[in-house]
């Protein structure tokens, strides 16, 4: 067993080693790879990418360029009218745990003025996306954002169709305006501000946190563990029908028609106009 554990020491020590002389050329500098896209005609950006630290950055460009500072290869290429984006590691990939992964970076440099559709797609890492302002916010057809683990930062964005399903991790939006949101979070947190268009939400296990804006169309939310808070306007036109199996619903807006009961609530605010669904396996629902 001790010789095993030696070996295993050694192999690892040798990678280390490897590492440190690979991860720098001849000038002693970390390897930089950058490389650019056309994108004229262009209706999908795909970003496919693992263990890297992401940052989209939108500003006046007629292309997309990609900047990555890890030694792994750097892959941009045109597809039809498709660009995607991707890292292609090496046969030692599985020690991307080790700390010097968290120095690896991308970022990618987008026209200020695309407004089409991105696919991003991190098997782990964070990600950082935002508009410039809220009065120059990004604006796209479509977001698709796929997080296997670790964290995501969106700011500032008018996005058509908004979809975001994350494995585990942390998520934090502030300025999000959508004709309607998906939203998937199998453990983790979610915190929006800002919000604006219809929410579809469920989550498996953690906190999730709305914060509208307006409220302009129907909230569907399904938690199977965890809690809910849900930051209405006083003058949100909406019924309520909130049911939670295990825990508590509170309400802080007075509600008309109001039928409560130990673990349900219903009533409408306002017009009612809008309906908003809650049902919470265990937790706590907060209206407020």
């Amino acid at each position: 067993m001790k010789r095993i554990v030696i070996l295993l020491l050694i192999i690892i020590g040798l990678y280390f080693i490897y590492d440190q002389f690979t991860r720098f050329d001849g000038f002693g500098s970390e390897n930089n790879n950058t490389q650019a896209a056309g994108i004229e005609d262009v209706d999908l950006i795909k970003v496919n990418i693992s263990s890297v630290s992401t940052t989209i950055i939108t500003e006046d460009r007629k292309d997309v360029k990609v900047v990555y500072n890890g030694k792994e290869k750097l892959i941009v290429r045109e597809l039809g009218d498709t660009i995607e984006v991707s890292i292609k590691h090496k046969g030692l990939g599985w020690f991307d745990w080790y700390p010097f992964s968290e120095k690896k970076k991308v970022n990618i440099y987008i026209p200020e003025n695309y407004d089409r559709n991105m696919h991003i797609s991190l098997g782990s890492g964070n990600l950082h996306f935002s508009g410039q302002s809220q009065s120059k916010p990004v604006k796209l057809e479509e977001l698709t954002l796929d997080i296997g683990s670790g964290n995501m930062n969106l700011k500032n964005m008018i996005i058509n169709q908004f979809e975001q399903n994350v494995a585990s991790g942390n998520v934090e939006i502030n300025s999000l305006t959508t004709t309607i949101g998906s939203f998937d979070l199998s453990s983790g947190n979610l915190n929006v501000k800002k919000y604006t268009g219809a929410i579809e939400a469920n989550v498996s296990s953690g906190e999730l946190n709305f914060q509208v804006a307006k409220l302009s169309d129907s909230i569907d939310i399904e938690v199977s563990s965890g809690d809910v808070g849900l930051d209405l306007p006083n003058n949100a036109d909406f019924t309520l029908d909130g049911d939670a199996n295990s825990g508590d619903i509170t309400c802080d807006l007075p509600l008309t028609s109001k039928v409560q009961h130990k673990h349900s609530i219903k009533g409408k605010h306002g017009s009612g106009k809008y309906n908003i669904d809650l049902d919470v396996s265990s937790g706590d629902i907060h209206i407020h």
